[in-house]
């Protein structure tokens, strides 16, 4: 093999969810069998790299200042959903039991992988207790400890003495399983069995 196929290989192995058989395939396909679709790949990733950025309101995906999520008027906007990941916003949309707004905090505390308060969006959390009438918080991050200990610094950090609602979504989902991957009853009910964390 060349130099540049094994270059492509490792870059392709490193994306999520891709193992070394599964980069090999996609690097075949794109340099050997279908290579008239490795240009318009390349153009969308270009596209995508320049009009793609987070949501200023809630760190979700955004083509603009706001997602769709945070200019939908439709939306309960005194009930926010908080998630560790924008993966696990999509699989929340996808249940449609959930008509309140969303904050992504693209990660969970980990002190162990040097994850602190400052590498996660905890400012703009802080900033939209200030501006918006928030009434509840539905804490749907990961049931494992990590998890735990994210939700209750935002209970003691960022909440603090406000009388402000704070849930926790109920767990159909595995200890140590993230939200990502549940299917969508189980959101439904996970989100409908939520309760108050303490």
């Amino acid at each position: 093999m060349t130099p540049a196929y094994e270059k492509l290989l490792q870059e392709l192995k490193q994306l999520p969810g891709l193992g070394y058989r599964s980069a090999e395939r996609i690097a075949m396909h794109l340099l050997v069998e279908k290579t008239d679709s490795m240009e318009a790949l390349i153009q969308t990733l270009e596209q995508a790299k320049e009009v793609v950025g987070r949501c200023q309101h809630c760190g979700n995906m955004a083509e603009g200042e706001l997602c769709a999520v945070c200019a939908d008027t439709r939306r309960d906007n005194s009930k926010v959903c908080v998630v560790e990941h924008v993966p696990d916003l999509i699989a929340i949309e996808r249940s449609s039991a959930w008509h309140g707004q969303y904050h992504v905090l693209h990660g969970k505390l980990s002190p162990i992988h040097g994850v602190g308060p400052e590498q996660l969006n905890f400012s703009s959390l802080s900033k939209r207790l200030e501006t918006d009438e928030i009434q509840e918080f539905v804490l749907a991050l990961s049931n494992d400890i990590e998890g735990q200990a994210t939700c209750h610094y935002i209970q003691e950090e960022i909440i603090g003495p406000r009388p402000i609602k704070v849930t926790r979504i109920g767990f159909g989902l595995p200890s140590g399983g993230g939200v990502t991957y549940a299917d969508s009853v189980t959101l439904r009910s996970a989100l409908e069995g939520r309760r108050d964390y303490e």
